[in-house]
């Protein structure tokens, strides 16, 4: 009888450490990539209008599939269209490109895809990656299409970390800003 008293209070707790660590599971990505190479670009009385629009049929980023089961679902925590357009914005801006509402030159981003699909095993799983942005420029005389892309697989063993993937998601749409804001014949359309 003496044990069993004993017991309870170390079950309750174990009970609500088990709670506690569901309820900490995140619900949305935060999607903040981080562009590091800085541009010797300089862009003298430029100025254009930026775009940005999501053309994916769903706004999720993170699709974990589980054989029998619903996909469990991770969107951002803000919209991805307004990431990319703060994140280029600003870099331009520090480029000295004026990016304003109406312009000569205009730039249109599309995000085609931004997709991480995890295949989630019993002791396994296997993650593909793929971001495709459609780059766009008019100057009023030609127009320019240039595509970025970012793929990539991995795998490992148990479980999927929605933080690893996050953070490499980051990085992947970091990688294909830097292209974006260094392309040397984006750059040259702008002049």
């Amino acid at each position: 009888m003496k044990s069993t008293k004993n017991l309870l209070p170390i079950a309750s707790l174990v009970i609500t450490f088990l709670l506690s660590g569901c309820a900490s599971a995140p619900s949305h990505l935060i999607i903040a990539p981080e562009i590091m190479a800085q541009s010797v670009i300089q862009h003298v009385d430029q100025q254009a209008t930026l775009n940005v629009i999501d053309m994916r049929t769903a706004n999720h980023i993170v699709q974990i599939l589980r054989e029998g089961e619903a996909a469990t679902l991770f969107s951002a925590q803000e919209r991805l269209e307004n990431i990319i357009k703060n994140s280029l914005s600003k870099h331009w801006k520090n480029q000295g490109l004026t990016i304003q509402a109406s312009a000569v030159n205009s730039i249109n981003v599309a995000i085609e895809k931004a997709i991480i699909s995890v295949t989630q095993e019993t002791m396994s799983y296997q993650v593909q990656t793929e971001i495709v942005l459609k780059v766009s420029i008019n100057n009023s005389v030609q127009t320019l299409t240039s595509i970025f892309n970012n793929r990539g697989n991995s795998e490992g063993p148990f479980k999927a970390d929605i933080a690893v993937l996050e953070r490499n998601f980051n990085q992947r749409l970091a990688n294909l800003l830097q292209q974006i804001l260094a392309n040397e014949k984006i750059n040259h359309f702008l002049k």
